[in-house]
């Protein structure tokens, strides 16, 4: 099976409601690779790697976001596999 790694950033209302917690259990759930972190402009940084269909799926899902997020607009950009397990990363 193809894998693949994408680095995303959510742009929209997607701090300060559980947008993080959410982005790791699906991640988690889907048996990604990766990190999550929230940024200084408001938005979320996250990195996925794993399975391309694991991965583009858990992209599709982040358009969505968890029921308080409103999500305007998702950048997607190839990245590096970070390496084992799914974390947080500090505010960058």
């Amino acid at each position: 099976m193809a894998e693949k790694a994408v680095r995303v950033v959510i742009e929209g209302r997607v701090q300060g409601v559980w947008f993080r917690g959410w982005t790791a259990d699906e991640a988690q759930r889907r048996g990604l690779r990766g990190w999550v972190r929230n940024r200084r402009d408001g938005s979320v940084e996250a990195l996925f790697a794993g399975a391309a269909e694991s991965v583009d799926d858990m992209v599709k899902a982040c358009r969505r976001g968890p029921p308080a997020a409103r999500v305007d607009n998702v950048a997607e950009h190839p990245a590096e596999d970070p390496g084992n397990g799914f974390q947080y990363l500090p505010t960058a």
